[in-house]
């Protein structure tokens, strides 16, 4: 179909193109005055067609300015005028073959994914693989991906690791190595060697057949930007007649108002404006952002209230280690972690692959595996790691099988502040500490919302069915307009329609129970990379990248595209309103309107396709790569334990002996010296003067720099309260001035590391 189009259009240029070509060779010759049969010939499939196509548009009730295209064909064959009439067939030709051309350069984003689509499949039964079809795939089916396939549909991994290529969903440009139990997504290319997965769901409901589903549709709904074209339509056409009659009355020549007709036809309104709406989709889903069509782009455009679902959308939704807390001396932090994690290697429980995944961005290394491990679902897990009796599990659970000291009655009221799940944990019967996990905002959350307000959003809103107080804790802190807690998606919904009966409104979620408040917005965005498909089925954008930012470049993509189409409208519509001017006084013969109607097309086409060119993001100079980025969160993964270690050694030194707290302390100083201050030093001598080539300002960092003095500072005094505490036992004020250093040195190292780290991710390539 596609070719065929590409045939006529083709074919419709060429041959007035060529006709009119033998009429200036020959013009002067015998020959060349008997040229006009070819040139009308070469005109009328151009005439026919678009004849069809506007009586095709009139009886759908449209109007198009294609019909100034016929009047000037039409008329200028009938006043013995066919170069003009052939010319301005070229000129129809060329506008609707150079917009299928910004269109189909426009879409090869979304035309990848249908190449990607896997037809057959290798599925692992008793008997050895079978080649099936992919439709035949059924939840619950062991299959076999080998290298360089497709993934067939959406399924949890066997192997123990896979590397997968994922820039066809998410836009992640670097391979992906997934471990034993994450979920590979249909449509994600296998980069490395063979691997084993289980089937989650059928072809049809798995992501990638969800994302071109949504690739088909998008295009079909026609925007208000394209509507509003057509309403020029309305009164372009009578006025451009109304000149075209004054300009041949006026001067009783017929061939005025046949140039007028020729200058203005075919208006740029139908050209420009698709091809920098569609180019505007094109360059989102360049960066895994997939639009529904051109509506959902110029709404995205205009929106100005937006709400936002708290968990999985402003936060990861995810459960990450925030604390340890060890209320025995003979368990550290590591300790304390790495009993919690041998543990979990045996447990299916949400939490346990958070509390893996801490254990390995901590360097713990290799696990005990637990032996005689009960699971309580819900509850706990009970078994043996190196000899010892291990319960871990809900507080209350761990406490049925264990006792506590007198501390436990005031560290309990202190869990009360903390709003985190608690993860407690015995050993031979003895609770001896627990670990503290939070859903924690998203690293690109604040910029995201910097950003969205810079590109027009004026009010945002935080929706969550989340307790008030948790809610708050995090809406506050992000400067959010209002927070609305404790809703049901009902309630959701209804404040979301509220909203859109004054307001441009965006809803922002990922779960099923935001489906509706999407639907319900003017502009529904579903971070689609790990929610639902409900979510991402009754949204208008969805985000295929799990990244909160990627909603903020969209939009300005989104503006920039309007900003586009609507310059590219005006500069086509002024030149044709001059160009009347000089047709109707007698200054543009019909065949030197035709050229230059030709030329205020090309110039309006090329005008909007500056929307796949123009800058928004930061020249590849100024960014990190994702392999830097990567290197910079893993050293301060590195130094997570030593500022767990800082509150450790706090909680311990009243309790201490005086020998006890001379080792600590001195054990401590020595680890930030060779850890903590080398590692600012090099940040400071090395990593920040790259930095601020990156930034804009004269110093841009000096912040930053003044953080690592602060730290200096604190590091130094703690240094000279150890050596004080080699000469004394430590009265009761030195503990409590090591106390306030510790903890003050704790929090500013873990700002300072928040800190770097959105600064990394927003300078990431």
């Amino acid at each position: 179909m596609k070719n065929s189009r590409f045939l006529l259009d083709i074919m419709l240029l060429i041959f007035p193109l060529l006709a009119l070509t033998l009429y200036i060779v020959n013009q002067d010759t015998t020959w060349g005055q008997n040229t006009s049969v070819i040139l009308i010939i070469s005109t009328i499939p151009s005439l026919l067609l678009l004849t069809y196509e506007v009586v095709k548009s009139l009886l759908s009730h449209k109007f198009g300015v294609d019909l100034l295209a016929i009047l000037s064909m039409s008329g200028a064959l009938w006043m013995d005028e066919p170069a003009t009439a052939a010319v301005i067939a070229a000129m129809t030709a060329s506008g609707r073959f150079l917009e299928n051309y910004a269109r189909g350069r426009a879409e090869r984003e979304m035309v990848a994914l249908l190449s990607r689509v896997p037809r057959f499949a290798n599925r692992l039964t008793e008997n050895g693989i079978q080649v099936i079809p992919v439709e035949s795939i059924q939840p619950g089916y062991l299959l076999l991906v080998k290298l360089g396939e497709t993934i067939p549909v959406d399924g949890p991994l066997v192997s123990v690791s896979a590397v997968l290529n994922e820039s066809s969903i998410t836009g992640e440009s670097l391979p992906v190595t997934r471990q034993t139990g994450e979920l590979l997504l249909s449509g994600t290319i296998n980069a490395g060697d063979a691997l084993k997965m289980h089937a989650a769901r059928a072809a049809k409901d798995s992501t990638l057949q969800g994302i071109i589903s949504v690739v088909e549709q998008a295009g079909q709904a026609r925007a208000p930007a394209v509507r509003l074209a057509d309403r020029y339509a309305a009164w372009f056409i009578p006025f451009t007649l109304g000149v075209a009659w004054l300009a041949g009355m006026v001067s009783h020549d017929p061939l005025r108002a046949l140039a007028v007709l020729v200058v203005a036809t075919p208006c740029p309104l139908l050209l420009a404006v698709p091809v920098a709406l569609v180019s505007g989709i094109s360059r989102c889903a360049k960066r895994g952002i997939l639009i529904k069509g051109s509506s959902a782009l110029e709404q995205l455009a205009r929106a100005d209230y937006l709400f936002f679902d708290k968990t999985g959308t402003l936060t990861g939704g995810m459960a990450k280690l925030m604390s340890i807390h060890s209320f025995s001396p003979q368990f550290t932090q590591p300790d304390l972690l790495k009993l919690a994690a041998s543990m979990d290697q045996l447990s299916c429980h949400v939490i346990a692959s958070a509390i893996l995944q801490a254990a390995q961005e901590q360097g713990l290394g290799s696990l005990p595996m637990p032996e005689s491990v009960q699971e309580v679902a819900g509850a706990g897990l009970t078994g043996k790691v190196n000899g010892q009796q291990v319960c871990i599990g809900t507080l209350d659970f761990v406490l049925s099988q264990s006792h506590a000291g007198n501390w436990l009655e005031s560290a309990r009221q202190r869990l009360l502040i903390e709003n985190s799940t608690v993860v407690a944990i015995a050993v031979n019967s003895e609770l001896v500490g627990w670990l503290l996990f939070s859903d924690q905002l998203r690293l690109e959350t604040p910029r995201a919302l910097r950003m969205l307000r810079k590109s027009g959003v004026h009010e945002i809103v935080m929706l969550t069915g989340d307790k008030q107080e948790v809610a708050e804790s995090i809406g506050t802190g992000l400067g959010v307009d209002q927070v609305l807690a404790e809703l049901t998606p009902e309630m959701k919904l209804k404040y979301v329609s509220k909203a859109s009966s004054a307001h441009c409104t965006m809803m922002v979620g990922d779960g099923v129970n935001d489906a509706p408040a999407l639907a319900a917005a003017d502009v529904g965005v579903a971070m689609g990379a790990r929610g639902t498909a409900a979510a991402a089925e009754s949204a208008d954008v969805v985000l295929l990248t799990d990244r909160l930012d990627r909603l903020a470049e969209a939009k300005v993509i989104a503006r920039l595209s309007i900003r586009i189409a609507r310059q590219s409208v005006w500069l086509g519509m002024g030149l044709c309103c001059v160009a009347m001017v000089f047709a109707a006084l007698g200054l543009l013969l019909p065949f030197e309107g035709a050229l230059l109607q030709e030329f205020i097309d090309l110039l309006a086409i090329m005008s909007a396709l500056r929307v796949l060119a123009s800058g928004i993001t930061r020249p590849a100079d100024r960014t990190m790569s994702a392999e830097q980025v990567a290197a910079l969160r893993n050293e301060h993964h590195r130094l997570q334990p030593l500022l767990q270690r800082l509150t450790e050694v706090a909680t311990l030194l009243p309790q201490a002996s005086p020998e006890e707290r001379r080792t600590l302390m001195k054990t401590l100083h020595d680890q930030l010296t060779q850890d903590i201050l080398a590692h600012e030093q090099q940040d400071e001598q090395g990593l920040y003067p790259t930095m601020t080539l990156m930034l804009a300002g004269d110093d841009p960092l000096a912040a930053m720099s003044r953080s690592h003095q602060e730290i200096y500072l604190l590091v130094r005094k703690l240094g000279q309260l150890s050596i004080l505490l080699q000469s004394t036992d430590g009265s009761p004020g030195t503990v409590q001035d090591i106390q306030q250093c510790l903890y003050g040195l704790e929090a500013i190292l873990r700002l300072h590391f928040a800190q770097e780290e959105e600064l990394f991710s927003g300078l990431q390539n």
